[in-house]
Order: structure tokens, then sequence, then C-alpha cells
């Protein structure tokens, strides 16, 4: 297939009825990033956007209007492509066969800790995520922070070779939000405040990426240091409001009993930053590769955090080390604003290596599809 001609690829993506928001969850954004590099790909005649959902869309507003490719429904997908990477919708098993049987390839594309978020919707009964529905990939693609926890359940759950690729981001869909909501304000880190307004941006939907320890070490760090923190922020949080436990624990921190901490809705990030916030606190487990990161980095915005996964970039703690984070939070409260133009340099270095346009990571993306596609 790869001598005889070029590939048409297909990308899934949920559109459910009515308008939605690019910005909901990074999924979304890993649909873009990916169509991005398929578009510079010199294996790929075209890329397209594969409408899993039941949203129309006409009606999705401007989630759409950033999308580096046209969208096309599931019956179209069946006519028109030669590969389909499931990565935001998950496709009907009867229809993965169909197009299997068609000589088609299917790749599944897993960008989240799903062996944790598969484990607790069983073991609690919750609505099922991506479980094993029994489409038959060719390969599962997934990105080195779930190598550890995820290789092994995925290659034996869904019984397909397991291939490590790059995690992808660019600035361009954060910058163009930017310019169309907020044209006037810079998404730049300021320097020059007494003391740090503080954000935790943590989903809390599962216990990869919640803002129970970043709020701890920033307790430990204000027990340390009241002269650091201006006031908290915990966003994602009108949930954890209304759990009685997670109450009890937040009414133990001197943050909350002192009325410097406040927990708030979902924004977005360039709604936050510089107008609430001056640095990002951030926790994760085996989750260590996060687009609220690389946004924070991109502004120069001071991240602390326990990722193995940016090199130099940010100001780093060990694990779940509640003293070795205060003691980051305190160094980069002192360092950050006369190292500013370091941190932004380093920041950049690392930012390019993700880019989806780049030749290194679309020549990877590209070798990895020959290699579907010969194997075939």
């Amino acid at each position: 297939m790869t001598k005889s001609r070029r590939l048409k690829v297909g990308v899934t993506i949920f559109l459910r009825k009515g308008q939605q928001s690019l910005w909901e969850n990074g999924i979304f954004q890993n649909c873009f990033f990916m169509v991005m590099l398929l578009n510079k790909s010199p294996l790929v005649e075209r890329a397209f956007l594969v409408n899993g959902g039941e949203g129309d869309p006409a009606e999705a507003g401007d989630f759409l209007a950033m999308a580096p490719a046209s969208v096309i429904d599931m019956q179209g997908a069946m006519a028109e492509l030669d590969v389909i990477i499931e990565l935001s919708a998950q496709l009907n098993p009867d229809w993965g066969a169909a197009f299997r049987a068609k000589g088609g390839a299917i790749v599944g594309m897993r960008v989240a800790n799903d062996y944790v978020i598969d484990i607790e919707r069983m073991v609690f009964n919750q609505p099922h995520g991506m479980l094993v529905s029994g489409t038959p990939y060719n390969v599962i693609w997934t990105l080195p922070a779930f190598e550890k926890t995820c290789a092994s359940y995925y290659g034996s759950a869904f019984r397909a070779p397991v291939v490590v690729m790059q995690h992808l981001w660019s600035p361009v869909l954060i910058e163009r939000s930017i310019a169309s909501h907020r044209p006037t304000a810079p998404f730049a880190y300021s320097p020059g405040r007494k003391r740090w307004r503080l954000a935790v941006l943590e989903p809390n939907i599962c216990s990869v990426k919640t803002a129970h320890l970043a709020l701890l070490l920033c307790d430990v760090a204000h027990r340390q240091d009241s002269g650091v923190i201006d006031y908290l922020r915990v966003f994602n949080a009108m949930a954890l409001k209304e759990n009685a436990i997670f109450v009890q624990f937040a009414r133990s921190l001197d943050l909350v009993k002192q009325g410097i901490a406040t927990f708030e809705p979902r924004f977005p990030i360039y709604d936050l930053m510089n107008e609430q916030a001056d640095a990002i606190v951030a926790h994760s487990w085996e989750n260590e590769q996060n687009y609220i990161y690389y946004e924070a980095l991109h502004g120069g915005y001071p991240l602390i955090h326990n990722s193995h996964f940016l090199g130099d970039c940010g100001y780093f703690y060990s694990g779940f080390d509640c003293q070795d984070g205060a003691l980051a939070l305190r160094q980069a409260f002192a360092d950050h604003d006369r190292n500013l133009d370091g941190y932004r340099r380093r920041a950049r270095a690392f930012l390019e290596t993700l880019d989806p346009e780049s030749d290194r990571n679309v020549g990877d993306y590209t070798r990895a599809l020959a290699s579907l596609v010969d194997a075939g």
C-alpha cells in the first residue's frame, strides 16, 4: 500500500448535540494535533476528523472553528479511509470488524491512564469509559507517561501490539483562543508581585489528577513562610465542595481556616493566568504529560510539578512528598523573577520537541503508519 498510493487517514472525535468547547478536556486538542501532524506526513494524501458522536458539526459552534481538517461521519469514513485512529470517539466493534474486512487498519490511540480509569469504573460501578469493547485493533499507540501502567494492560486486553509514541502539543490552539476571546490580555507571566496568587487546575475526576496533594504542599509552604501566598484558588472543584469527607480535609488546612484558599468552577487557563493567578501548583500520579503543563511553560508561568517528563523545566518535587513540594514552591517564589529569561528559554527548547509539525515527529509517526499498513 505504501508504495502504490498515499493514505487517507481519519481521527475519531466525539461531537455531542449542541455547542461544546475545545477546552472541556484535553482529548479534543489531542485530535487536532494528530491531524496537524498527519497533514504534514508524506504518506498521507488527506486527513479527516471522523464524528463518532450524535452531534451535528454545523451546531458545534466555535469548537470546530480551529479544526485542521474537515469532518466526515462514520459512513463516509467506511467509504473513504485506509486507516482510522480511534482517539476521542470509541469505535463500534461491528463497524471496526467491517472496516478491517475491507482492508482498513485501526489504531487505538490511548492518551490517558486507562488502566486506572477502567479499574475505578469497574470497582466503583461507574459508567464505562474505554473498557475492552472487542474492536479489532491492528495496533495500540500510547504515550511514554502510560508505558509503565498501561502498556501491558493494553497489549493483553486488546490482543494487539503496543507502540509508545511522542506526545504532541503546539501553542497554536491556545494562541488562537486568546486572540479571539482575550485579544488585549497577553498570556505571559508578569514579574514583580510581592506574594503569589496560586492556582491548582487538576480535573478531580479520577485519582491520577486531583487537587489533594497540591493543596497540602501549598499549606505546608504557607506554614513555613506566610509571605509567599496571597491566595490559592482550586479550580474544577465544585463537586469536591459537595463531598463531606473532602470538606473535612480542606477545613484542616491553615489556608482554608484563614480564608486564603477558595474552590472554584472550571475555566480555560487563558482566562485565569494574570487575571487570577501567577503560578500553577500541579500533582499527578502516573499521568505526567499534561497540556496544562505545556501551556504554563509556554506563558513563562511558574509551574510547581512532580513530572519526570518535563526535563529541566518548571520546579520539580518528588512524587508525593509534600515537604519537597513546599520547598519547590518556595524556591520558585524566590528565584523565578530573576531567572525568568532562562526559564523561558528552557521552556521553548522543550516545547519544540512536542511540535506536531516538526520533521522528527512527522517522521516518527509516518514510519509507524508505514509499518502498520505494510504489516496489514
